[in-house]
């Protein structure tokens, strides 16, 4: 099941997934990882890099991350091989404004959407608590976690009664498994980073990063 050794992340180990392990069967919710982000380093300093992309399917069907606009084409596509229309998604989680993760948010224009902290439904925003640092509920098996440091208003999905227990949908919390410490290097705030990372394995059994496979939170 696993593909690699385990990582050390203080006082937690975190260990990922095989490429296999992109669906995680729950009740009333499933995750399934439509796209696994990546981040590449190219010549020159450049580096290619596009953001994962989640469904979350129940009484609600929830995007999480629209990936960039590149991915349009390859997101119609798969939502419609699980018999999806852009209309029959209920809301759009952006887990923060890079344009790899919220490119295609102008196909959803009937979802409500939550990107960053702002919570839209059209051209309406809702008064919310994320700023302040409060989860919003969307019902009591998913929650809109404020998880800033990456940028300033970050946000992370968190699901519970699924097949490996919490997923959470982390955005750029996490880059990846194996971070370590180049997560630093693109970071806005390192220390408020540090504190978020930390909650997240905490509280999350399987944890989707945004440039990489999921990976499991193992607790002495």
């Amino acid at each position: 099941m696993w593909t690699e050794s385990e990582v050390v992340c203080g006082e937690f180990q975190t260990v990922p997934l095989s490429e296999s392990k992109s669906d995680f069967p729950g009740q009333p919710y499933s995750v399934s990882v439509l796209k696994a982000g990546y981040c590449l380093p190219q010549t020159g300093g450049t580096f290619r890099a596009s953001g994962t992309i989640t469904l979350i399917t129940g009484p609600r069907t929830i995007l999480v991350d629209t990936g960039g606009p590149w991915d349009r084409d390859f997101l119609l596509t798969t939502l419609k091989e699980r018999g999806l229309e852009p209309g029959d998604i209920d809301m759009v989680v952006g887990t923060h404004g890079h344009s790899d993760h919220v490119g295609n948010l102008s196909l959803f224009p009937s979802a409500v959407m939550i990107v960053g902290f702002d919570i839209s439904e059209g051209d309406t925003y809702s008064p919310n608590k994320l700023a302040e640092g409060q989860a919003h509920c969307i019902d009591e098996h998913v929650s809109v976690v404020p998880s800033p440091g990456h940028t300033g208003q970050d946000v992370s999905v968190q699901v519970t009664g699924t097949s490996v227990g919490t997923v959470l949908v982390a955005g750029d919390l996490f880059e990846c498994c194996s971070d370590e410490d180049s997560w630093r290097d693109l970071s806005m705030d390192t220390a408020v980073q540090e504190v978020s990372r930390q909650e997240a394995l905490r509280t999350a059994d399987v944890i989707i990063p945004g440039h990489g496979l999921p990976f499991r939170v193992l607790r002495n």
